[in-house]
């Protein structure tokens, strides 16, 4: 059964930065695309970055673009993302979703591609 499983998150302060890794188990494809939303109460689940592999072709949301960096570990085969200069508007539930096939790069961004979703991690960024 394929799971995905996010670790990382928690507390800290406007300006710090934080990582999370993302990885999927439970499957043998080399084919795969690993993506990271958020949602904050009261709002929509919003896109983040995407990650596609082979090839390693990345896609980053516009908003958080030159803040938010995802990368592969090899080593650990994960997808981590990196959060840079947060603020108290990233505070949110960040998700990793993954769909085992190579998502064409202008869908990367939609949710409907993902059929794999991890638990969540909640961020909070205090003032």
């Amino acid at each position: 059964q394929v799971q995905v499983q996010e670790s990382g998150g928690g507390l800290v302060q406007a300006g710090d930065s934080l990582s999370f890794s993302c990885k999927a188990s439970g499957h043998t494809s080399r084919v795969y695309t690993l993506a990271w939303f958020r949602q904050s109460p009261g709002k929509e689940r919003e896109f983040l970055a995407a990650f596609r592999w082979p090839g390693g072709h990345v896609v980053t949301e516009d908003s958080v673009k030159g803040r938010f960096i995802i990368s592969r570990d090899a080593a650990k085969n994960t997808v981590d993302l990196q959060m840079n200069r947060l603020t108290a508007e990233d505070t949110a539930i960040y998700y990793c979703a993954g769909a085992l096939k190579s998502v064409i790069v202008s869908a990367m961004s939609l949710a409907s591609q993902y059929g794999y979703w991890g638990q969540g991690t909640q961020v909070t960024v205090s003032s």
